[in-house]
């Protein structure tokens, strides 16, 4: 879908006045410690909900998915302390409140997607409880999301890239292996 068609399915939408605003619970500053509630309104809403328009397959479900959570992260920057976090936990100040270890962006993550998913957006998939790999003192969390039919597993983790970047997805078996957006470990703020 062109960037015009976008902006005219957003505005069709919110004349429309198909998206009420809603309210989300987030979370920051490592193991959930603090939170804040952020509001979406229809105009935010309406641009996530665009995300979703077109999608024909699975595949272009999970890239819309990966767009939409970085648009709500994006709106949850401008109203919490979350702007200062950055990919991986390598450049977090560890002063400022804000940033943000997997558990947050995994807490965060999922109530997102439920977002996503109570609004109908989701034609190919149902949202999964969070997912952890490694051991202790190296484990690392990521949502989740089940393909519908082949019950295939995604992993949706936004802990790699800087708030508001889209969301890395990966089969959940790659994940569990050890995969990360390509270039992660030498520049993560520019990881694709």
């Amino acid at each position: 879908m062109t960037a015009a068609a976008r902006t005219l399915a957003l505005l069709l939408l919110l004349a429309a006045g198909a998206v009420p605003a809603e309210e989300v619970a987030i979370c920051f500053n490592y193991g959930c410690k603090e939170q804040a509630v952020v509001s979406y309104s229809p105009l935010h809403l309406g641009q996530v909900q665009a995300q979703f328009v077109d999608v024909d397959s699975p595949a272009a479900e999970r890239a819309a998915i990966a767009r939409a959570v970085a648009w709500l992260y994006f709106y949850a920057g401008a109203q919490s302390p979350i702007w200062r976090d950055r990919g991986g936990n390598f450049d977090d100040d560890d002063i400022q409140p804000g940033r943000m270890d997997c558990i947050d962006h995994s807490t965060n993550t999922t109530a997102y997607l439920r977002l996503i998913e109570r609004h109908g957006w989701l034609k190919f998939h149902r949202v999964g409880e969070r997912v952890m790999r490694g051991r202790m003192l190296s484990e690392h969390w990521a949502a989740l999301v089940v393909e519908q039919g082949l019950q295939d597993e995604w992993v949706v983790d936004t802990w790699f890239l800087d708030p508001g970047l889209p969301a890395s997805v990966f089969p959940l078996r790659a994940w569990l292996d050890g995969a990360e957006p390509a270039g992660f470990r030498d520049s993560p703020h520019l990881a694709q």
